[in-house]
C-alpha cells in the first residue's frame, strides 16, 4: 500500500481507476477499507469513470499512531488531505466524506475551496455546527477495560466497531478529544463549493441533513431511508444519489 509523508505523519492511501479524481476521507474508528473498499465504493466510483483515492487519516488504519488531542484538529487533518492531493499533483478533486471524514472535508472546502471541485458530507448535517457526533460517553467507552464494562449505548457502538477494525483505541481517544470542534454557522454558511449532504433517515448520530442544507447556499439533501449512522454507508440509495450529483458536475 503506498503511503507518503505529511512532516513526521506518514499517511497511507490507495489510487485506483482513470478520470476525474475524486478523493474518499472516511470516518471515525474506521479506515479506507471498512469505509470504501468493503462497501464496494471504489469499485462502484471506478466503473462509472472515476480516478478513486481514499486514505487513512492519522490514528487509523496503516497510518501513523499518535496520542495527543493537539495532533487531531480538524485543521491539521484537513492538511493531511490537502497535502495528499498535493503528493499526487492533484490541483482540484471532489471530495466525499463521512462522519468525521465530512468534518474534515467541510473544513477543506470552507478554508481552500479552490481544492474542491465539489463537496459531499456522508453521515453527517447540523452536526457540523452543533451537537452531534461522538462525546466523551465514547472516549470512556475505548478506554474501558472491556466492551463488557460499557454500558452507554452509543459507546458501547464505537467500541464493538473500534475493535472489529482493530483500531488503536488509545489513538482514537486522542483524535475523538482533539477533533470536536465545530463549525460556526457563518463559516458553514461561507462554503461556496457545490454540497451534497447524504443522511440516513435514523440516523441519530449526523444531526439534520436538511437544517444544514438551510445553512449552506445552493446545498442539496440526499435522505437515506431507514438507515442509521453505522448502515447508511453501503447503501444503494446513498450510491446512486452521490452517483448522480457528480454526474450533474460541470
Amino acid at each position: 500500500m503506498p503511503s507518503f509523508h505529511n512532516g513526521r505523519v506518514e499517511i497511507a492511501y490507495l489510487d485506483e481507476g482513470e478520470g476525474e479524481p475524486i478523493v474518499l476521507v472516511h470516518g471515525f474508528a474506521s479506515n479506507k477499507n471498512v469505509n470504501w473498499v468493503y462497501p464496494s465504493w471504489v469499485a462502484e466510483l471506478q466503473r462509472s469513470g472515476r480516478r478513486v483515492i481514499a486514505f487513512d487519516n492519522r490514528g487509523h488504519g496503516e497510518s501513523s499512531k499518535l496520542y495527543d488531542p493537539e495532533d487531531y484538529h480538524l485543521g491539521t487533518m484537513a492538511g493531511d488531505l490537502r497535502a495528499l492531493m498535493d503528493h499526487l499533483a492533484l490541483p482540484r478533486a471532489d471530495v466525499m466524506g463521512y462522519s468525521m471524514g465530512a468534518r474534515i472535508t467541510a473544513f477543506l472546502a470552507r478554508s481552500h475551496p479552490e481544492r474542491v471541485r465539489s463537496a459531499i458530507f456522508g453521515g453527517l448535517g447540523i452536526g457540523l455546527v452543533k451537537g452531534g457526533g461522538p462525546g466523551e460517553n465514547v472516549v470512556s467507552a475505548l478506554q474501558a477495560a472491556s466492551l463488557d464494562d460499557v454500558t452507554d449505548p452509543v459507546g458501547r457502538t464505537f467500541r464493538a466497531f473500534a475493535e472489529q477494525t482493530r483500531s488503536d483505541r488509545a489513538a482514537l481517544a486522542a483524535c475523538l478529544r482533539g477533533s470536536r470542534r465545530l463549525m460556526s454557522v457563518e463559516e458553514a454558511a461561507g462554503i461556496a463549493v457545490p454540497v451534497l449532504i447524504a443522511v440516513g433517515t435514523t440516523d441519530d448520530i449526523a444531526g439534520s441533513a436538511h437544517e444544514l442544507q438551510q445553512i449552506i447556499p445552493g446545498s442539496e439533501v440526499l435522505d437515506i431511508p431507514r438507515r442509521d449512522h453505522m448502515r447508511a454507508v453501503g447503501d444503494r440509495v446513498y450510491k446512486d444519489g452521490v452517483l448522480a450529483f457528480l454526474s450533474r458536475r460541470p
